[in-house]
């Protein structure tokens, strides 16, 4: 492996199953350290394409995210390392792909619990192509003022307080995530920082070794002096220490191997990691200790006394003017993002939407204050659910019924109504369902099934002016308006609509009053002596009993009472029942696999 640094100021990567947060903290990283482009260059997210928002400092960028591996390496050329943030399940074989395209140099493994044998296929493919693997079980790795591995060093407060904003002259390698953040505040505080840190991670086998790692930075002109965190376990230190015999790393070592407490146990001790077990007495962190003392690493007496050590390796190399000092250089604030902002209480902010009927914040949602498994729990029906959602109370069973009575009533008129003609129109086209149920619903109107709402509203401004039937019908006829809710294109005086009549026998019933039923029926006696077709519809049944609710079950103001009939929801109501119809037709259609429909052009007129 050896060769020199991994990143620089420039690197870019794409980034492997969109994880929002430690992207964020790369792009932020970036900003701090005056890097003029997102390290991050692309995003791959299996099954997915298009862009992701982020930040990039006060600027809010698009970053692409592409379905494949090989196109985003495709598309981003230039981006070399490959962070995979994949489930341990499939981070083996997006490692391997990665590694298996020409543009991608070094692969990340963040994943923990990778099999060992997709492990070292990894690492034997990665040599044989002079490729690096970091990981798995790692946080990654970070270049001082350069680039940084997703949730390496912590937090930007973090990265302020170790100085990682900006280069320094210590080359870190450790086999911890954890214990890297430890230790970057640590060198920061005795030496000028760090250069360079990589947790190559407490796997069993990890695709990069401590050696590996200390070589590199042994070529690296800017690192002056190393660090390295072993822990028990395994052999790998055992490899350093034969580089330091032979001569192979010529800069100062600082080195300690933790673990050392493991003896104070009477029976082995598994620790963190995976790797972090003790196989022998070569393994023990107090051998290997002693191993790489004799071969020329400073080695302290005790994990306390490994800062010490740092710090006077450190001097002693700018005491003999091998380091100098660090310009030292006020990085950029991060902007805060909003959320945090409001939850710190730093800032408020409006809200966008208003919403009094429901609220799904807490364990379970709640339908004008009422939780769902209460409504469940007290075998409340669709009646109640409207009740809460559309009137924000729970109103009386009689009321309830009343609405999925009218639900069931204008649920479906059969295949001859204008909306359910133009719903199997549709459907026989073949358009998905919401498209069908659409076009059906378009035709609601004034003409078709929209009357409801006009004639609660005209049966109440007459009842309440106390018009008579004759002066109500023949004002409305003066002003050239049809009354709402009267007329019938098929229905009779003799033979009545079905529907009505089984309205108005559960109103009289169940209602405690129901005086403006009365008047409509008033009303259609008035207009049957007129012209036989001129009965009370389902519409102006609907809308006069309607209007008996809400007076008669007193939980509504008449301004309240003013402003449901205004608003619209009485149609509602309709186009609610409706759907279920529309629904259905386009079932059926599909179900029966019509075909495109076309009017026979013998019901056409043609004229000129």
């Amino acid at each position: 492996m050896a060769t020199g640094q991994l990143f620089s100021p420039t690197t870019q990567a794409l980034f492997y199953n969109y994880k929002q947060l430690p992207i964020q903290r790369m792009l932020d990283f970036d900003f701090l350290c005056g890097r003029e482009t997102p390290s991050v260059a692309g995003i791959i997210n299996p099954g997915s394409e298009g862009f992701q928002k982020l930040f990039f400092g006060q600027e809010e960028i698009a970053i692409p995210v592409h379905s494949t591996i090989e196109a985003a390496c495709s598309a981003h050329p230039t981006a070399d390392v490959f962070i995979n943030f994949a489930s341990f399940r499939s981070a083996a074989a997006s490692s391997m792909s990665a590694l298996k395209q020409a543009t991608i140099r070094v692969v990340a493994i963040i994943a923990e619990g990778v099999p060992e044998s997709d492990t070292k296929q990894l690492i034997a493919y990665a040599r044989a192509n002079n490729k690096v693997v970091i990981g798995p079980a790692t946080v990654g790795g970070i270049q001082a003022g350069a680039f940084k591995i997703g949730d390496t060093a912590g937090t930007i407060d973090n990265i302020i307080a170790c100085k990682l904003y900006r280069p320094g002259s210590i080359g870190f390698v450790s086999k911890s995530g954890g214990m890297s953040n430890e230790m970057y505040n640590t060198i920061a505080r005795v030496t000028d920082g760090i250069y360079e840190g990589i947790a190559i991670g407490g796997d069993v086998f990890p695709g990069s070794t401590l050696s590996d790692h200390v070589l590199r930075f042994n070529n690296i002109p800017q690192v002056k002096m190393i660090v390295v965190l072993g822990e028990l376990g395994g052999r790998d230190e055992y490899s350093l220490v034969e580089a330091l015999k032979q001569g192979k790393v010529t800069k100062p070592v600082v080195a300690w191997v933790s673990g050392t407490c493991a003896r104070l146990f009477k029976s082995e001790v598994q620790f963190g990691h995976a790797g972090a077990k003790s196989g022998g007495e070569m393994e023990s962190a107090q051998a290997k200790n002693q191993a790489l003392k004799d071969a020329g690493a400073v080695v302290p007496n005790s994990y306390e006394a490994f800062e010490a050590s740092i710090k006077e390796t450190f001097e002693k190399l700018v005491e003999e003017g091998k380091i100098s000092a660090v310009k030292e250089v006020t990085p950029p604030p991060i902007p805060e993002d909003l959320n945090s902002a409001i939850k710190s209480g730093k800032v408020r902010a409006p809200t966008h939407i208003i919403s009094t009927i429901s609220d799904d914040r807490g364990e379970e949602p709640c339908y004008a204050g009422v939780p769902m498994s209460s409504i469940v729990e007290k075998g409340y029906g669709v009646g109640d659910v409207i009740s809460l959602l559309w009137f924000k109370r729970s109103l009386p069973r009689y009321c309830t019924q009343f609405i999925e009575i009218c639900i069931m009533l204008c649920a479906d008129h059969g295949p001859c109504v204008s909306g359910a003609h133009n719903t199997i129109v549709t459907a026989r086209a073949g358009k998905d369902l919401v498209s069908s149920l659409v076009s059906g619903l378009l035709t609601i109107g004034p003409r078709f099934g929209g009357a409801i709402d006009d004639a609660a509203r005209y049966f109440k401004e007459a009842y309440d002016k106390g018009l008579t039937p004759y002066e109500f019908v023949e004002g409305m006829k003066k002003k050239g308006i049809r009354v709402p809710g009267i007329g019938h294109r098929i229905k009779r005086g003799d033979n009545r609509d079905k529907r009505v009549e089984l309205l108005q026998k559960f109103a009289r019933t169940h209602f405690p009053s129901v005086k403006y039923m009365d008047y409509a029926v008033q009303v259609e006696t008035y207009t049957l002596s007129k012209a036989n077709n001129l009965v009370l519809n389902v519409d102006g049944a609907i809308g006069s009993l309607f209007l008996d609710l809400l007076a008669g079950s007193g939980m509504f103001s008449k301004q309240e009472i003013d402003e449901i009939i205004q608003i619209g929801y009485l149609n509602g109501l309709f186009v609610l029942a409706r759907s279920i119809g529309l629904i259905g037709h386009t079932f059926d259609q599909q179900r029966l696999k019509q075909p495109l429909y076309r009017h026979p052009w013998e019901d056409v007129l043609y004229t000129k």
